[in-house]
């Protein structure tokens, strides 16, 4: 029964390979596809179900691929099945499977119609990678794909300026959660020094050991797991992008951000419970998360005018109640509500047009005075100071852009003076002479030797941020990403020996991807040299597709997705970060996310957006 777990990745991954080598001409046979692909993996996982069950619905764990070997560390796709899984899983397939037949119809003639249906295979592999994950670095593995399976989604409609700037700006609350999620794979190495799965976190004993003796270790996981929750289900305080996130297509607003990947907040919860469940104040945060979203979702969803924004703060209004109920350990009270939520969300979206053109001839044909609200018996100033607050959001887009992005972008744009320049004449052999003193540590003090690694990491992260504000040159913006990897590794090297066999594994995706897209660049700017900046969206894609695809690729790589071997490198360098090296690991995790969001920034405001010629279409702004 184990093994026939692996079905559930196959099945979508086979799927969506062979979307990729259908003509974007040949609607019916991609349809057919993804209506295969989701029939066959629901077909089967019914199937499962019945022999699970029959068998009294045991916890299944297998491990599957180690991908990478060293000593005292392994880097290896676990797959794990329970309760949580099966919930997850059927409800996934299920409504997959109903979008996948929506679509056929919705799209027909959409000129991304291969695109969208690529994407949405591309999503359901991350989904079901991430539900049967049996180890951090899997659900992490499954976690990225979802990402950026977000972004295409979302700006899906990428010749328009609304959906390609939402895109990015919900890209990168994405990338902030991320930062939590590699801080908790960092200390949990530590914690129990081994890349723990989950099946082994429900051997009370062996967890309540290790956090008597590191109850702050412990903590900080949960935090940091609490605050990637929050993040990837839009829980205050990064509940806007929810809403922003309904740029792309109906079919991808309903499967997506209405029933599926808004509730793997939830399941990061659920996972790690043994974690945080004997820890009061962490359930006690967990549970005033899930009430105050509620309570202000609420309010903002009733003063929408938007019916996709109305569902998609009422849908966060329920995963934070969900978020209460998770805190309070009823768990399979949570899996019930997550399949509610998940079917109704994804009903509403998919009938709302219908729904606005109904209700637009019955306020004609059936008016219906106000009804009295318990706001109205409230004093007026009150009520209308609510009302306002809801109708401006609660100011949650400014206050996420004033605590975390304006900060730096500022402290980026204080960097100016890094140049392209300025790069070769201090940068680089600044980065040489780090080298050098790698190879000569005697020649180093013992005091100055403990805060280099700090200060090597510190710097790969400001080469990061220049990168994010930069307006002008894409040369330089790709540039200082690049060299942000090679100080990330002299940075570490220097705190542990990195074995040169790491290093050649870490930056072999670095130097692979980096040259592509420095060549991508190149070319483009030989092409648009009067249109070649980062200030606006420019739209290149619609005429140089072939290398618009190939600088996505080079970006993933870039910025350590699972196209390359970077991806584990990353991994890897956490391992040789010791635990009492907060400011090195947060560097590096801060340094990895700016740097992805950084990639994606140049490559939408090269690629997508409306097409600076005059002689292309211009489209409406929004869908």
């Amino acid at each position: 029964m184990t093994q026939s777990l692996n079905i559930f990745i196959f099945v979508p991954l086979l799927g969506f390979l062979a979307s990729l080598l259908v003509s974007g001409k040949r609607e019916i046979l991609l349809s057919r596809i993804a209506f295969y692909t989701a029939g066959i993996n629901l077909a089967s996982l019914v199937v499962f179900s019945v022999f699970w069950l029959g068998a009294g619905h045991p916890s299944l764990n297998i491990r599957e691929i180690v991908l990478y070997h060293s000593e005292g560390y392994e880097f290896l796709l676990d797959f794990y099945y329970d309760k949580i899984t099966a919930s997850y899983l059927m409800t996934g397939a299920l409504l997959t499977f109903l979008i996948t037949v929506y679509s056929r119809y919705y799209l027909h003639r959409e000129p991304g119609y291969k695109r969208f249906f690529n994407t949405i295979l591309f999503f359901y592999l991350g989904y079901n990678l991430t539900v049967l994950s049996g180890n951090f670095e899997t659900l992490f593995l499954g976690w990225e794909i979802l990402g950026i399976s977000s972004f295409l989604l979302i700006a899906f409609y990428r010749d328009r300026y609304l959906p390609v700037r939402n895109a990015v700006k919900v890209f990168s609350i994405y990338r902030i959660g991320d930062v939590g999620i590699l801080l908790a794979m960092w200390a949990s190495h530590h914690l129990w020094h081994e890349n723990i799965t989950f099946a082994k976190l429900h051997n009370y004993d062996l967890v309540h050991e290790h956090l008597q003796e590191h109850s702050l270790v412990g903590v900080f996981i949960s935090l940091m797991i609490l605050v990637a929750a929050a993040a990837k289900s839009a829980q205050l305080p990064f509940s806007s992008w929810l809403p922003r996130a309904m740029e792309g297509p109906t079919p991808s607003s309903a499967i997506f951000y209405g029933s599926l990947s808004v509730h793997f907040g939830v399941f990061l919860l659920l996972r790690t419970e043994p974690i945080w469940e004997q820890q009061l104040s962490v359930r006690i945060l967990i549970g005033a998360v899930g009430l105050s979203t509620s309570l202000v979702a609420t309010l903002i969803a009733r003063v929408q005018s938007s019916i996709k924004s109305q569902i998609a703060y009422a849908s966060i209004g329920q995963i934070g109640i969900i978020f209460m109920e998770v805190a309070a350990g009823w768990d399979t009270l949570a899996l019930i509500h997550f399949a509610g939520n998940a079917f109704l969300r994804t009903y509403q979206l998919l009938v709302s047009p219908s729904v606005v053109s109904y209700l637009i001839k019955e306020q004609f044909y059936n008016y219906m005075p106000k009804t009295h609200s318990l706001e109205d018996s409230l004093p007026k100033k009150i009520e209308y100071s609510i009302y306002l607050l809801s109708l401006k959001e609660f100011n949650l887009d400014q206050w996420i852009n004033r605590i975390v992005f304006s900060p730096l972008k500022k402290l980026g744009k204080k960097l100016n003076f890094i140049t392209m320049r300025n790069v070769f004449y201090y940068v680089v052999p600044a980065y040489l002479a780090g080298i050098f003193f790698m190879y000569r540590e005697e020649l180093v003090p013992g005091y100055i030797h403990e805060i280099l690694p700090q200060l090597f990491s510190l710097a790969g992260l400001l080469m990061v941020l220049r990168s994010f504000s930069e307006r002008t040159s894409p040369i330089l913006a790709w540039t200082l990403v690049i060299l942000n990897h090679f100080w990330i590794a002299l940075a570490v090297s220097f705190n542990e020996h990195f074995d040169f066999e790491h290093i050649v594994y870490y930056l072999s995706g670095v130097i692979i991807c980096g040259a592509a897209g420095l060549y991508v660049l190149s070319r483009l700017r030989s092409f648009e040299k009067n249109h070649f900046d980062l200030d606006q969206f420019y739209g290149h894609a619609y005429e140089y597709p072939g290398l618009a695809l190939v600088f996505l690729i080079s970006s993933l790589g870039l910025m350590g997705f699972p196209v390359t071997a970077t991806f584990i490198g990353e991994d890897l360098i956490f391992s040789h970060i010791r635990e009492h090296q907060f400011f090195l690991a947060f560097f590096n995790a801060l340094a990895f996310i700016m740097g992805g969001i950084s990639l994606i920034r140049i490559y939408a405001r090269l690629f997508l957006g409306p097409h600076i010629k005059t002689y292309h279409e211009t489209p409406y702004k929004s869908s």
